[in-house]
């Protein structure tokens, strides 16, 4: 199972490695075509057991014993969570938690995972930001319910992770516009000189606007990379992941 990982912090030099973020890609599971093969989602038509397994799967190779997961609706609606939760947390599109260990489960397949972290605070965030999401505020909602939690705009580090590029993210011109209204910077043209939109592109003038600096974009288009899953590309597909999670500290650390 292909993962790809970034940590990027000002950390403190009591603790090495504050918290982790982790993007998963779609080869190495168990799932059958057209899931094929790390899908992590089980509300896609998948065999709940491949899903299982690749979840059990991911928790072994990350060493994690829980991953909280989300009902992602494209809402702008902000979960803070303590603990594990049996069920994915309902009708929520970012989960916040200041809880050691504990890793937030993003799923995508196309859609941009936004992953953010203050380790100062020792807060962390998992964000679903699809087009409609974004337009309607599900990232400053996020980093809002994370400032609540102690967190600071200037202190977070965000990571978006692979998702539809502009070059390839075609909508009609009405929608374009509607988009770039509430989420400026995201209108764009695509290679095929069609009316387009790039989520990263605006969520990263967003953040700025919020005070984030910190910002990194993993550049891969989802649409063109097959080793990704993508829903404009192939309809009944899987869901790859971000996840981020607080390293838990020891008696040294604190």
């Amino acid at each position: 199972m292909p993962v790809n990982e970034e940590a990027r912090t000002t950390r403190p030099a009591r603790l090495k490695r504050p918290f982790r973020m982790v993007f998963t890609a779609r080869s190495g599971g168990a799932s059958a075509s057209p899931y094929e093969s790390f899908n992590l989602a089980e509300h896609v038509g998948d065999d709940p057991a491949a899903v299982a397994a690749n979840r059990q799967r991911l928790r072994e190779l990350l060493r994690l014993d829980e991953i909280v997961w989300m009902e992602q609706l494209h809402t702008n609606n902000v979960t803070v969570v303590g603990g594990p939760r049996s069920a994915p947390v309902e009708a929520t599109d970012a989960l916040v938690t200041a809880t050691e260990g504990l890793a937030l489960g993003v799923l995508v397949a196309d859609c941009t995972p936004v992953l953010l972290a203050d380790p100062e605070a020792r807060v962390v965030a998992a964000a679903h930001a699809g087009r409609l999401g974004a337009r309607n505020g599900i990232v400053p909602a996020t980093v809002e319910a994370m400032c609540d939690l102690g967190a600071r705009p200037e202190r977070l580090q965000v990571l978006l992770g692979p998702a539809a590029s502009g070059r390839h993210y075609e909508v009609p011109a009405e929608m374009a516009a509607d988009v770039e209204d509430h989420l400026p910077g995201s209108r764009t043209t695509t290679e095929k000189g069609t009316p387009g939109i790039d989520v990263r592109a605006g969520l990263i003038r967003q953040l700025m606007g919020l005070g984030v600096t910190a910002i990194q974009a993993d550049p891969r288009c989802t649409i063109e990379d097959t080793t990704f899953f993508s829903y404009r590309r192939e309809g009944t597909t899987g869901r790859q992941a971000g996840l981020i999670w607080l390293e838990e500290q020891t008696d040294n650390d604190r």
